[in-house]
This record gives structure tokens, C-alpha cells and sequence, in this order.
């Protein structure tokens, strides 16, 4: 079986809903990002084979923003490109689907991503409206909502799906809130110390008062606290544990990694990272789609032949406090490690709750820390899988490069 690695990992910063990035312009942002993992890797261009981005909001876009930022950066028109959306899993979608184009002999070199403009997200009118209003109002729907953050299955928000975790669990408020204190204190700590400066790429936004960098997640919030959490009503279920403050944010931002076959990195004198050496899907009831990382992370052990125990650091997209402590019980019972452990490895430097979700991104962007967690620490495994909304979960298990 062909040995796959990724050879650059870089992301954006995470900005807030309608934040630093809400007027730029999503095609020149992943552009941006592709040239420097393309300089990171010391490959040219000319040498990607192909280019797999996730987005889901890509209505009023343009046609395929992945060919947008392919071509915008400098990689040839010859070279395809394509956007995935497999809701919160497309930007990890795109490094699997990546790994298994190079496996099977099409590719040698792709860029595997994720772009996503939430705040530029439209509302939509019916189609039917083509046919012509003969009297009365029109009514517009959001497509942050109708083509993301509710579940088609059930015709009900994302949260309700974490709400229904919760219950089958029996998770309290009150543990839902602490899991994201613990996230936005790791965050604010890992970013204090700078911890996130080697995996982000700056963008110079322009301002009526000049060109600022914006080099910093915005979405963190330093000053949480229990009190600030415990006063926040619950968004979704009267007298449920799913609130603003332990669910995850609503965000902008780009992430990208290259991937390549080991015929091009001998090749090519390259130094990767990491390897891939495990990959897990699977689907889940959608009314508990936070689950979905359970399955998928068995898969992926399966797959890279490794014990749960293995792994030294794990990221879990932290779509909800909730359904992140449903899945480490979960993995918990099944695999025989203590849920505290679980716990302490998971999410070193915070997660979703505390950074953000750009959801077409956040697959990627879990990456592209994990890679940075496993190269500061010296882990020789890692883990990052993420829930889906229908009711999925993605999984990629890497291995430390010693350089």
C-alpha cells in the first residue's frame, strides 16, 4: 500500500461571524493559504495534480470557489480543482479524498482543504418564484441555516441533535459548561504563549486607517468564566444544557495542507510532517449526529492496525460541549481507557467551543493543529475526527515524522 504524507499544514486565522474577514474576498483568502503550504512544501504549482476544497456555503460564490482560489493562486489552469461538501466533515473529506487519489495511482501531489465564509452566507428566495409572483410577499429563507444548521432528517437545529446526545448520556448542564470553560481557558493559554503562530498565515485586510494584519483568533474569549456560562439560557429545549457559550461559534476562515505521495517526497528531497496511516467514515442516526466520530474513529484504528491507547493527542471538533462528552464516553467504554484520559489528550490547545467552526474549514483546521500539537510535543500519534450533520463522522490518524 502507497505511503502518504502531508508536507504543509496553515490556516487563517478564525474570525468571528460578521468579523475581520466578513468583506474579504473567500477565493484571494484561499489562494493565500495555498501559495504558502505550496512554499512550505517547497513544491511548485506546476507539480499539484489536483486541488480538493470543502465549502458549504457556496451560494453567491461564484461558480466552484476551489477553482476560484486554485487558480488566484498561481497554480495552472491545466490542474483541476473541486469543491466538497460533506457539511462539517468537507474540509477533512478533501485530505481523504486526497490520500486515496494518491493511492490509487491518479495523484502524486494534491492541496486538500477547507474555505468557508459564514458571515457572507444569503438568503434564498424559492425557485418557484421563477415561474412569477402574482400577489403577496415573498418569503427568504437563511442559507446558514436551511443548507447547514438544520437537520433535513427532522427539520430541526443542529443543537436539538446535541440536546438528544445529552439525554441519552445523562450529561448536566452543569458538566457541559465546565468541558467549555476547559476549552476556552486551553485556547487562551495555547494562544498567549503563541502557540497557534506556526500554523496561521496572516491577511492583510485593508482599512480606512490602512492595511492590518489580522494574525489572531477573534473568536476566543479569555475572560470566561462558570458564572458568565451558568447565565446563559438554553438556546434549544426548554430547561436543556445546550447554550451560546458551550456550543461552538459561527465563523469564517481558510485551511489547507498538501499531501503527497512517498514517490514525490523521495523524489523531491522533501521533509514531510507526518504520515497518514489511518482513515475512518461511518453514519450514525442523524437525531444524534454528534456521535458520529465514534464509528469513525473505530475505523481508522482498524485501518493504521493502532489501540485508542496509542494515540497521544487527539482533535475532536467541538461542534457541541455535549455531544464531545457523549463521544469520549463513548470511546471511553468501547476502548478501555479512562474517559479522564481521554480528556486530557483531547483538544490540548481547546477546541471548536473556544476557536471557532468555520464548517466547511474546521475538518481541515483540526489538522492542521493537530499537526502542530504533535510536532511541539514530539507525540508520535495523533487523531482528529469531527461529527457531521445527516448524521456522519470522518477520522484521520497520523504518525510524527522525526526530521
Amino acid at each position: 500500500m502507497k505511503r502518504l504524507f502531508i508536507t504543509a499544514a496553515k490556516r487563517t486565522p478564525v474570525a468571528n461571524f460578521q468579523g475581520s474577514l466578513k468583506d474579504q474576498n473567500l477565493g484571494e483568502i484561499g489562494a493565500l493559504v495555498i501559495k504558502k503550504v505550496l512554499e512550505e512544501s517547497n513544491i511548485p504549482g506546476s507539480d499539484v495534480d489536483e486541488v480538493m476544497m470543502g465549502n458549504i456555503y457556496s451560494a453567491g460564490l461564484g461558480g466552484n470557489i476551489s477553482r476560484q482560489a486554485s487558480v488566484k493562486s498561481g497554480i495552472p489552469v491545466e490542474v483541476p480543482a473541486y469543491s466538497i461538501n460533506m457539511l462539517c466533515g468537507s474540509g477533512m473529506k478533501a485530505v481523504i479524498n486526497a490520500a486515496l487519489s494518491i493511492r490509487g495511482g491518479m495523484n502524486d501531489v494534491v492541496v486538500a482543504g477547507g474555505l468557508e465564509s459564514m458571515s457572507g452566507a444569503p438568503y434564498l428566495v424559492s425557485g418557484k418564484t421563477r415561474d412569477g409572483i402574482k400577489m403577496g410577499n415573498i418569503e427568504m429563507e437563511d442559507h446558514m441555516l436551511k443548507d447547514g444548521l438544520i437537520d433535513a432528517f427532522h427539520n430541526y437545529h443542529m443543537g436539538v441533535t446535541a440536546e438528544n446526545v445529552s439525554d441519552k448520556h445523562q450529561i448536566p448542564r452543569e458538566d457541559q459548561d465546565k468541558f467549555a470553560l476547559e476549552s476556552q481557558m486551553r485556547a487562551s493559554k495555547a494562544q498567549e504563549a503563541g502557540y497557534f503562530d506556526s500554523e496561521i498565515v496572516p491577511v492583510e485586510i485593508k482599512t480606512r486607517k490602512g492595511v492590518v494584519s489580522f494574525d489572531k483568533d477573534e473568536y476566543i474569549k479569555a475572560d470566561t468564566t462558570l458564572e458568565t456560562l451558568a447565565k446563559l439560557r438554553p438556546a434549544f429545549k426548554k430547561d436543556g444544557g445546550v447554550t451560546a457559550g458551550n456550543a461552538s461559534g459561527i465563523n469564517d476562515a481558510v485551511s489547507a495542507t498538501v499531501v503527497a505521495s512517498e514517490d514525490y517526497v523521495k523524489e523531491h528531497n522533501i521533509e514531510p510532517l507526518v504520515e497518514i496511516i489511518g482513515l475512518g467514515q461511518a453514519g450514525v442516526e442523524p437525531s444524534v449526529m454528534g456521535l458520529g466520530p465514534v464509528p469513525a474513529i473505530r475505523k481508522a484504528l482498524k485501518n493504521a492496525n493502532l489501540k485508542l491507547s496509542d494515540i497521544e493527542a487527539i482533535e475532536l471538533n467541538e461542534a457541541f460541549a455535549a455531544q464531545s462528552i457523549g463521544v469520549l464516553k463513548e470511546l471511553s467504554e468501547e476502548h478501555g481507557v479512562s474517559y479522564e484520559d481521554l480528556l486530557e489528550k483531547t483538544n490540548i490547545y481547546g477546541g471548536a467551543i473556544a476557536i471557532g467552526h468555520p464548517v466547511g474549514a474546521s475538518g481541515n483546521r483540526i489538522i492542521v493543529t493537530l499537526i502542530n500539537i504533535m510536532k511541539r510535543n514530539n507525540y508520535k500519534y495523533g487523531l482528529a475526527s469531527l461529527c457531521i450533520g445527516g448524521g456522519m463522522g470522518t477520522a484521520v490518524i497520523l504518525k510524527n515524522i522525526e526530521n
